[in-house]
């Protein structure tokens, strides 16, 4: 018994040693290589670039108020739309202590004039009444009254501008309504009731209320590469995709091209502005949505094209290899082409080739099997 044994183990370690042997003889053997092999076709072919920049209003009008003092009131949340004219906050004036004491003296400096200005046109009135004056000094006197009721009244209306900000004679053009200048989506209100602001003058910008902008309107921006500025001509048409909302795209037609770059990362670039036309749908665009911009810059059609990864470049010129015969009779002759445009995958094949030849790819990797 123990003789059968050790002849199966001595069997069973030979088989092993045999089935070494087989498996690295054979992956010692050179492997055929293998390659894909491409009919050249008749194709349309686009050189594209995509410029990444963002949507903005055209034009984005900052709100300031004509007085300096206190918000009181907001009427108004970013998102809204308003009408020129109407109104976005209320301020309340906090008056400055110099102009009140002035124009509180010249209200009672007015109203001492106006005063003796009636006393005069009375006495006036009474002697005109006896025929002792003429009627010219009669009209002087009421004249000079009447004077002196328009400077009381003017010195009151400077008197509530100063101290409420408004005067009765104008409270319809009140100051202290901040007003939107033009009609718009409100797109940010940076102040709160409570804040203080200034209004504008020659030692500062004063402070913004509300910015408002047409949201019909828009435009990108952003910038290309110098190597690529060269190919834009003013008009050219894009196509535009917002990151936010992939679903969607829309028109626009380039309307501007810096003259002067700028240095970014190293590169110079170019800014562009492109005027967009904004869908029907176009509530769901926001102001500073980042957005891509798809551009052809060269594009032809129906030419015949091979894979890019077939041609071989040497130097400047550019060679495929055409097969001839088939099975062990195989060859791959290298001929030189003559290329045209590229769209990254595909080349334009512009001499050398016909499409009743077959063209050598790259090589066919074999996949090892997976392991269990």
């Amino acid at each position: 018994m123990k003789r059968y044994s050790k002849l199966i183990i001595a069997l069973i370690i030979a088989l092993i040693f045999i089935g070494t042997f087989v498996f690295l003889w054979q992956k010692s053997q050179p492997q055929e290589i293998v390659y894909s092999e491409f009919t050249p076709e008749q194709k349309d072919l686009k050189k594209t670039t995509i410029i990444t920049g963002k949507i903005e209003p055209r034009n984005e009008v900052s709100v300031k108020p004509q007085i300096s003092g206190i918000i009181a009131e907001l009427m108004k949340e970013p998102g809204q739309f308003v009408q020129s004219g109407e109104v976005i906050a209320k301020v309340k004036v906090i008056p400055d202590m110099g102009q009140l004491s002035s124009a509180e003296s010249r209200v009672r400096l007015a109203d001492i004039n106006l005063q003796q200005a009636q006393v005069d046109f009375k006495r006036e009135e009474n002697l005109h009444d006896q025929k002792l004056v003429s009627d010219d000094e009669y009209e002087k006197a009421r004249q000079q009254l009447r004077q002196a009721q328009q400077e009381k009244a003017a010195a009151v209306d400077a008197l509530e501008v100063v101290r409420d900000g408004v005067s009765k004679s104008n409270a319809k053009a009140s100051s202290t309504l901040i007003r939107s200048t033009i009609s718009g989506v409100i797109l940010d209100i940076p102040v709160k009731v409570g804040n203080s602001v200034i209004n504008s003058n020659t030692f500062n910008d004063g402070t913004t209320i509300a910015t408002v902008a047409n949201m019909k309107d828009l435009i990108f921006r952003g910038n290309i590469d110098e190597t690529e500025v060269g190919q834009l001509t003013i008009g050219i048409p894009m196509k535009i995709t917002i990151g936010a909302l992939q679903d969607l795209k829309f028109d626009a037609s380039l309307e501007y091209i810096s003259p002067k770059a700028t240095e970014s990362n190293g590169a110079n670039q170019f800014e562009i502005k492109a005027a967009v036309s904004v869908p029907s749908d176009g509530g769901k665009i926001r102001s500073g949505y980042s957005a891509n911009a798809e551009i052809v810059l060269e594009e032809v059609s129906k030419v015949l094209s091979v894979p890019e990864s077939a041609i071989e470049f040497s130097g400047d010129s550019t060679f495929v290899y055409v097969v001839k015969g088939q099975g062990q009779e195989k060859q791959y002759e290298r001929t030189p082409v003559v290329t045209g445009l590229s769209d990254g995958v595909n080349i334009e094949i512009k001499k050398g080739l016909t499409t009743k030849d077959k063209v050598r790819g790259p090589q066919v990797i074999a996949e090892e099997p997976k392991k269990n």
